[in-house]
This record gives C-alpha cells, structure tokens and sequence, in this order.
C-alpha cells in the first residue's frame, strides 16, 4: 500500500509542488527571516516581553484582597467541616456515592471529576442551549423558563464548586489571579458607570449591561476550574470534538442543499445554492464558530507524534475549513484568513503558502465563492448595502451616538443588540428601523459611547498581550510542544477578533463563553502549568 501511494500521480504532484515551493522566492524569504531571527533585536525584544514576572505580584492589593479573601473562606470552610449538619451529610453521601459510582457512567463521572463534568458542560454549551430549549420551549418536556436560565445556572454551580473547593482547601496553593483580571474588573466597572448615567429604562440598561458582561466571568471560573493537563485536556478535547460534529453536519446541509431564507442571499447571488448553518441557526455564527475551532484541531496534527492522529487532525481541519467556506459567510472567511496567518507565524510558515493554494483551488472549484467575493465590487452591492445594508446600519447608530453624548453612548439595550431588538422603546417610522449592527465594535461605541469603547479596546489589548506573553512561555521542543496548543487556541481568537468588525459575535452568550475560557486556558498553559522535571 505504501509503495502504491509513494507511486500515485496525487503523491508524486504534492511532492513536486513541494520542490517548488523550497526553490521558489516566498521560502526563501523564509528561510533568510529564520536565519537573521536568532540574533536579531526581535528575538531580545520578544524574550524581554515574555519574561515578565508572574501574571499578578504577590505583593499587589489585588493579590493581597484575594489571599485574603481565600483565607476568609478557608476559615467558613473550617466551621462548616466541623458541623453536625456536615458530618450527617457526609455521612448520607458515601454510601449513596458508592452506589452511583458502580456503573459505566458513575466510573467515567469520577474519573473526569466534578471539575471535569463542569467543563464538558461548557465545552458543549452551544449543543446544551440547543437541546435544553427545545425541550422547553418547543416541545414543553421542561418548563418554559429553564431555557432562559439554565446557563445562568451553570455558571453559578461553578462557581459554588469553586467557593467549596477552596473552603474544603483543596484548590491549588498558587493563587490564580492575572492581570488580564483587572482589565476585565475595569470594563465590568465602566459598563456599570455607563449603565447608570444613561439609563432612561433602567430595566433595559440592566438588561443591556448584564448582556454585555455576564460571560465575561466565565474567564475568572475557568482559570479555577483547570487545575491540571487533564482537566485541560478534558475541555480541549471536548470542544474539538463538539466542533468536528457541527462541521460535519455544516457539510451534509450542503450536500441536500438545506433551504434557507430569501434574505440570506442577494438576487444576483442565485449560484449560491444554500448557506450553512448547522444548529446554530445563522451561517455568520457558524463560521465564527468554525474560525474559533478549526485552528484546536491543526493544532493536533501539529502536537501529536502518532501518525494516525496526526492524519485524522489534517482530515478534520479540512473539514472546518470546507463547512466554513460553504457559511458564506465574507466576514468568517477574513478571519479564517487571520487565524492561519496567525498559526503560520508562529508553528509553520509554509501553511501561508498552502491557504493560498487552497483559496484559489476553492475558487476555481466552487464559483459561487468567486461570485460571493466580486459582488462585493459591484455597484449593486454598495447600492443594497446604503439601503438596507452594513452601510445604512453603521450609519444609523453613529447618527444616534451624535444625537446623545458620544462620550457615554446612547445607553446600553438601546440599540444594535439583541436587547434593543426585544425593547423597541423609539418608534419605527420610514427613515428609523431597529436592527442588528453587524459590528461588535461599532455597537458597543453606540451604547458605550468612546469611554466605553475606549475601555472594550484596552481589555481585548491587555488579554493579546498577557496572552502572547504566555505562549512566549510555553514549551517548544520535543519532549514538551504546549506551544503548539496555545498558539491553536490563540490563533482562533485573533480571528474572532477580525470578524466581529463584521457581526455582533459577542451578543451570542455561547461564543463570549467560549471566547473568554479559551483565553483563561491560554494564561493556563504559560503560568498556572506544572513544569515537567528534566531529565
């Protein structure tokens, strides 16, 4: 089989389009770049800024609030274990444990851990809130509410592990606080400013403010839910594997050809067959679903040393790529764009010159792609777009910040989000409509005003930069590739980054969850991972 392989006109085409690209100008460029890199003032520059002291001093007010604050805990932890009402209760739980953990699912449950099971609920958080509304909603198996706040309650069962966990004085020594917290106590307090001196209906303001910010302490849970490489690999293996599903179904409703609204398409789009979706129900927040996973799973194929894992994790990556292209989804496509750029420069250059010969092999293969990309130079599309399109939108909400104080926005809830959208306060007329911004940026400068787009901007800086920091200190070698990992996760949120200037991806509470544990589980690898002893 592998003489038969070694033999094929596929193999032996890849292998002289290999000797191509080494004998041609881009690796060349390549290769003077990684000759000049190990005595440039880069490299000092880079290892200066990777060598940072530990993500939060000991000696900050920040550390010291929450060392004592662990030690208050510790304390109420004590009491409690002492208890009568503890003690009766422990007393309940070991034999019923026991019974429970007899079987396949009670054996895999403590194996995994409550930790474990709290980040595989996270991890398939976009599968839950599918499933957990339709049997609410839908099909009234559940009363109508559970949908509503069924992640609210995961959240605060994490939460309540965590305060029982480090009561019981069982969390890690190392305290886990970062810098990238401040950032985020900082815009929570701004918001909360904002939501104050603009609230003309104090109910959307809170509404708008919780939409804006609850998904945000999801970083501050998952910093203490990974302890250790198992519960990270526990996470990291689950969202590979939620997002090789929804790919794959992305790729079966383009092969039926699943029918999708009018509105989805122009008239001069007819060759645009279908547009996937999979369950999350729009071909925009799958393909920033995709552009977040797809890069998790080349990363695989980049970290594993078996073969077999390393050819599925290429058969995968192919697969997100493909179910992203059919989303048709431009803004998705751009930052699909920016998340291999970012994973070439730091793992492998040459995949540049790969996405250039897919992109223009998808091209050629699939028309509609080409004319999905040149309608966006025709006159017709700047003419739909000043009527109903972004253009109109972002006009529109820069005419209703300048109408309110550009400083502190015209309210959050108000308007471009999906509370504005629930809440019509202002009256629909001919020349006013309500919609959705498609520009996260841009919709939280019309709510925000520039003091809070001002402080969204240096919270997104602040996590690039202690996030690069930390894969700065990860490994890269053979006994030890977490780089590779960090950079995988990274690289899929720079390119979130790039889409939301194209769509409001942070109003869906599942993509702000997965966003902001992913950049706990970055901080993870470069500071709060145990070291492997040299041998």
């Amino acid at each position: 089989m592998k003489a038969i392989l070694q033999n094929s006109l596929l193999v032996r085409a890849v292998l002289r389009l290999r000797e191509w690209y080494h004998e041609g100008a881009i690796a060349g460029c390549f290769r003077r770049i990684a000759g000049a890199y190990p005595d440039s003032r880069f490299r000092r520059i880079w290892e200066h800024f990777c060598a940072a002291p530990s993500c939060t001093a000991a000696n900050s007010r920040y550390a010291r609030i929450m060392a004592a604050l662990r030690r208050f805990v510790e304390r109420l932890g004590d009491a409690a274990a002492e208890s009568l009402i503890y003690r009766i209760c422990l007393a309940i739980w070991k034999p019923v444990s026991t019974f429970l953990g007899g079987g396949i699912i009670g054996k895999a449950c403590r194996f995994v851990g409550v930790r474990g099971l709290l980040l595989i609920c996270l991890a398939l958080y976009l599968p839950l809130d599918v499933l957990i509304r339709w049997a609410s909603t839908t099909m009234g198996y559940l009363p109508g509410f559970i949908g509503s706040v069924w992640d609210e309650g995961m959240m605060l069962a994490a939460f309540a592990y965590i305060l029982w966990h480090t009561a019981m004085r069982r969390a890690p020594i190392q305290p886990r606080t970062t810098p990238v917290d401040a950032y985020l106590l900082l815009f929570i307090g701004v918001g909360f400013f904002l939501m104050c001196a603009v609230s003309p209906d104090m109910g959307i303001a809170i509404d708008g403010y919780r939409a804006v910010v609850q998904y945000l302490f999801w970083f501050f849970l998952v910093t203490r839910l990974i302890e250790d490489d198992r519960d990270f690999s526990i996470f990291y293996g689950t969202l590979v594997a939620m997002a090789l599903v929804v790919a794959a179904h992305g790729i079966y409703q383009y092969i039926i050809a699943a029918p999708i609204p009018a509105g989805w398409v122009s008239q001069t789009e007819e060759s645009v067959r279908t547009r996937v979706y999979s369950i999350t129900g729009s071909p925009n927040i799958m393909g920033s679903l995709l552009v977040l996973f797809a890069p998790m799973v080349a990363g695989i194929a980049y970290y594993s040393k078996k073969m077999w894992v390393k050819v599925l994790a290429i058969c995968g990556t192919g697969m997100m790529c493909l179910s992203c292209i059919f989303t048709f989804s431009k803004g998705a496509w751009g930052g699909l764009v920016v998340a291999v750029i970012v994973f070439a420069i730091f793992l492998d250059r040459r995949l540049i010159a790969l996405m250039g010969v897919a992109g223009a092999g998808a091209l050629m293969a699939i028309p509609s792609i080409a004319s999905r990309i040149t309608y966006m130079f025709t006159a017709d599309y700047v003419e739909a777009s000043q009527r109903a399109g972004r253009m109109v939108r972002w006009e529109t909400g820069l005419d209703l910040l300048h109408s309110a104080n550009s400083w502190l926005g015209f309210g959050l809830g108000r308007f471009g989000g999906a509370v504005a959208m629930q809440n019509k306060v202002i009256e629909e007329t001919d020349t006013f409509q309500y919609f959705y911004m498609d520009n996260y940026y841009l919709k939280t400068l019309v709510e925000m005003g520039y003091i809070g787009l001002i402080f969204f901007i240096l919270l997104l800086v602040g996590m690039v930069l202690w996030c690069l920091r930390s894969i700065g200190r990860t490994g890269y070698n053979e006994s030890d590739r977490t780089r590779v990992l960090a950079v995988s996760l990274f690289a899929g949120m720079c390119g979130v980054l790039v889409h939301c200037y194209f769509e409001n991806i942070f109003e869906v509470p599942y993509m702000m969850a997965y966003f902001w544990s992913m950049a706990a589980a970055v901080l993870y690898l470069g500071y709060f991972r145990k070291k492997r002893a040299k041998t």
